[in-house]
């Protein structure tokens, strides 16, 4: 019997899992995103325009894209480094350092926002330090910056690990042994190779920092104009009754993840495409 009769199922099955697939597709992702734009387009273009470029919300703006501007590309350094390590080296404590790595997936971000208050708030043993030297960084932008880094180290760092632990280290050997450098043999040989991974990862990265909300608001003490991200602003909107604005608000970042899904899928289709069979 051919391998397809065991595995091909009822017409009607198939029917009802893609209907109820499609079903919450629609409920939990289409519905909620259209519900967003129409809601923020409700009192007209002028309501909306007004919304995103008065002085708070373009403030918050600045702020998140600022913030994942100095977040995403330290995540990025940090990636390349720890999966390069991890993935060609062997050393003591590896075990551990892939842990390290995996531990904001555990911790709440929420905590992790706490930790910074509990390290650098007034009442901390840096605290005092800190303000005598007059240095800031709860809140305030380096906090933000902090607890943002935090949550999102490990998004390039899980792209690339496995990648490079199934490609080996003999192609880089092969390299050194003709002469070339170290940076060299990363740059032509070791960043060719991981490249679609590596933008993969960086794209996650960048759309959890603009998006985080639990650890940004523990940091940043709520200053309208100075410390609210997107997503602090508009939940004070929100919290205010002017849910126009939150909307408006709201869709700036409901875009930004659109575009990047975009990107992600396109990246995925890139990167699941037929790949040379290792000997």
């Amino acid at each position: 019997m051919a391998r397809n009769d065991y595995i091909t199922e009822p017409r009607w099955m198939r029917v009802l899992l893609t209907v109820v697939a499609l079903t919450f597709l629609v409920l939990l992702v289409v519905l909620p995103i259209a519900i967003i734009f129409f809601e923020a387009l409700r009192k007209g273009l002028d309501v909306y325009l007004a919304s995103v470029v008065e002085p708070d919300a373009w403030a918050a703006i600045k702020l998140t894209l600022l913030v994942a501007g100095i977040a995403v590309p330290l995540n990025l350094l940090f990636g390349v480094v720890a999966s390069w390590a991890i993935a060609k080296f062997e050393f003591r404590g590896k075990a551990f350092l892939t842990t390290l790595i995996d531990l904001p997936f555990a911790v709440s971000p929420v905590i992790s926002g706490l930790i910074y208050i509990l390290l650098f708030g007034a009442h901390s043993a840096l605290g005092g330090w800190l303000i005598d030297r007059d240095v800031q960084i709860v809140f305030a932008v380096p906090g933000i910056v902090l607890a943002t880094i935090f949550v999102t180290f490990p998004f390039v760092a899980r792209e690339l690990i496995p990648l490079m632990q199934e490609q080996g280290t003999e192609e880089e050997e092969a390299a050194l042994l003709l002469g070339a450098g170290g940076l060299t043999t990363f740059l032509r040989v070791t960043l060719p190779n991981i490249k679609w991974a590596l933008l993969y990862g960086v794209l996650l990265c960048n759309a959890r920092a603009m998006g985080e909300f639990g650890a940004v608001s523990v940091v940043s003490g709520h200053i309208r104009g100075l410390t609210n991200t997107i997503p602090l602003h508009v939940e004070i909107l929100y919290n205010e009754y002017n849910f126009a604005a939150a909307f408006a608000v709201a869709s700036i970042l409901t875009v930004l993840a659109l575009v990047t899904l975009v990107l992600k899928t396109a990246i995925e289709l890139r990167f699941s495409g037929p790949r040379p069979i290792r000997h």
